[in-house]
């Protein structure tokens, strides 16, 4: 994995000289997405720089990669994995093209050449990418489908910045951090999750997800290539269980490919549980040996704990016996919790914002350390989303909410605004219409009956907004950590096919991922095929919610806390004496109740601090 930058300069000619220190600066920031190797690639036209992170072909897949074809210069920077390089390449190998080695980054510029703006019809990866090309002095940019790899950009008249990471975008001279009611209402209102294509900085651009730009002199289109679409599902019970089986398998299959150490996250759940048995079958049937898998917990957890209608158990002993299982080599990884809270400012740097506070931090800190033996992990990611995982697919008062179900404590983020703003901001009208927004976009099928319909809505929300907050989340943690994380459950062939599933297959004998648990009843052990869903684990430590509040206290102490800009003083102070219980209901997700979301409350600040954005309100 990779960062990626650039800019085009259409406006004038800068000398060589002054883009190469622009771009150096814009391209340093992003080191940790690419440690290993550098460069850059200069015209009179446009500047590309790109950090590299080394995963397939050290030698031949060195960037920007520059190839000539019929007398021209197409020049690529390329963060991200094809899947589907294998069957691309014997394509252009019957097109008469020739390679150098065998990384997907020169298959990837020789399948541009070839197809053209198509070529992202083609792809089967994760990917954020920008071409170049010389003789029609034209730009293009493209995302993959789920938006799994990143890609932001700002047009300025004739110029568009690039880059893999918003602060990357902030070291251009004319481009500085930036926040008016729209980025507030994305923060309070819709925050840790976004908008597609929306940051909270204005006049910064997130490209979304399945789409493409083509940028040139006086020329800016942007077209979206793929969504999910409501199709009739045709097949009977049996086709439908090999089909998706066979979709999985593949997709898993497809994402071994590795010069590097490998390794997956095993948390002895459903999904984790399904990678690993995958991959340590690969693994024994190619001869390479044990496959490494790692777990997470927290010091003292097994002392603190206490089952919630959220998190019912515990991972630990899960983990052992499926581990044991698999016969993989397990690594448990302990996380104690002044670490978990001091990692809570990387966490908002990896991000460029506020995020899931201890979900991000202990996310870094266990990339971070599974690094030391693996560049390359495969996760469960995406499977609740794509198979219908969480409470809010059954919950009534959730599927009834007309709201994002993930975050359906309107009033309580509307009331946290600071008086000067919450007289500006009406946060329930934002949030109503990008929900309403959203839900136009679901294609309803004369079929489908009202349950279908109503799982149709709530499926799409969840693929397009919760699915989405969790990649960045997997991919700023993990590339801050110098990690590639992959998720082979988010295949978009995948994806499309289970969208169609009828609710009563997908919840097959009424139960949260019905379907997957079937299809496993015979390839795994019952234990974890029956295990009821527990979230990704949190700390259970009583020193967590006395480290968070003293850090806030501090916060609400000091009458020049940036927070105060934004936020009510009072009802942090309200927050504080009740230890967030006077929020009934999560921030966020399951879990952002009492100390997460004060921590929530320090990234909020911390990000102040940091950016020191200008609130032009």
């Amino acid at each position: 994995m990779c960062g990626i930058v650039g800019f085009t300069n259409f406006n004038k000619n800068m000398s060589e000289e002054e883009s190469r220190k622009i771009l150096e600066n814009m391209r340093e920031k992003l080191y940790r997405r690419g440690p290993d190797e550098e460069g850059e690639y200069f015209n009179e036209h446009i500047s590309i720089g790109h950090k590299r992170l080394v995963v397939i072909d050290k030698e031949n897949g060195k960037q920007p990669m520059i190839f000539k074809y019929q007398g021209n210069n197409y020049v690529i920077t390329y963060n991200g994995q094809i899947y589907n390089t294998r069957e691309l390449k014997n394509e252009l190998l019957r097109a008469g093209f020739s390679f150098l080695g065998h990384s997907d980054t020169e298959v990837l510029l020789k399948a541009f050449i070839y197809y053209g703006y198509d070529v992202v019809n083609h792809l089967n990866g994760i990917f954020a990418f920008a071409v170049w090309n010389e003789n029609k002095e034209e730009l293009f940019l493209a995302r993959d489908h789920f938006g799994v790899k990143p890609l932001y950009y700002c047009v300025n008249n004739n110029e568009i910045i690039f880059a893999s990471e918003i602060k990357s975008l902030f070291e251009f001279p004319s481009i500085y951090p930036k926040v008016d009611l729209n980025g507030i209402s994305e923060l309070i209102g819709i925050g840790p999750a976004h908008t597609q294509g929306e940051t909270i900085f204005k006049d910064i651009k997130e490209l979304e997800t399945a789409s493409f730009i083509i940028f040139g002199r006086n020329k800016f289109i942007k077209e979206k290539y793929w969504k999910l679409k409501s199709k009739k599902h045709e097949d009977d019970f049996e086709t439908t269980c090999k089909k998706t089986s066979d979709l999985l398998d593949d997709a898993i299959s497809r994402q071994l490919t590795s010069d590097v150490p490998l390794c997956t996250f095993l948390s002895g759940g459903l999904d984790s549980s399904i990678i690993t048995m995958y991959v340590s079958k690969y693994y024994q049937e190619h001869n390479l040996g044990t496959l490494n898998s790692f777990s997470i917990d927290y010091i003292d957890n097994d002392k603190n704990f206490h089952k919630t209608d959220f998190q019912p158990n515990q991972d630990s002993d899960y983990v052992d016996f499926i581990s044991e299982r698999l016969h993989t080599n397990h690594h448990k990884i302990y996380l104690d919790t002044p670490e978990l809270i001091d990692a809570l400012k990387d966490a908002v740097i990896a991000r460029d914002a506020p995020g899931m506070c201890d979900i991000d931090s202990s996310l870094l800190l266990f990339c971070k350390k599974v690094k030391k033996d693996a560049t390359v992990a495969l996760t469960g990611e995406c499977a609740d989303e794509i198979f219908g995982g969480y409470p809010w697919f059954f919950r009534e008062d959730a599927l009834n909410s007309n709201t994002f179900p993930w975050s359906i404590n309107i009033e309580e983020r509307s009331h946290i605004l600071n008086k000067d703003i919450s007289e500006k901001i009406d946060l329930k009208s934002y949030i109503d219409f990008r929900y309403n927004e959203s839900l136009k976009e679901v294609e309803i099928l004369e079929s489908d009956d009202e349950e279908t319909k109503q799982k149709r809505y709530i499926s799409y929300l969840t693929t397009n907004w919760f699915m989405n907050t969790l990649l960045d989340r997997a991919d700023r943690m993990g590339m801050y950590s110098e990690m590639e994380l992959r998720v082979p459950f988010c295949d978009y062939r995948l994806a499309e096919y289970v969208y169609n599933i009828p609710w009563k297959i997908k919840a097959y004998n009424g139960r949260e991922k019905g379907l997957l648990r079937h299809i496993m009843k015979d390839k795994l052990p019952i234990e974890i095929v029956e295990r009821k869903k527990s979230p990704y684990p949190k700390t259970w430590n009583p020193n967590y919610l006395t480290g968070v509040k003293n850090i806030l206290s501090k916060i609400v102490e000091d009458e020049n806390s940036p927070i105060f800009s934004i936020l009510n003083k009072e009802d942090i102070e309200s927050i504080l004496n009740t230890n967030g219980s006077n929020f009934v209901n999560p921030w966020f997700g399951q879990l952002m109740t009492g100390p997460s979301f004060m921590a929530y409350l320090i990234q909020i600040n911390y990000w102040l601090e940091i950016y020191k954005p200008v609130l032009e309100l």
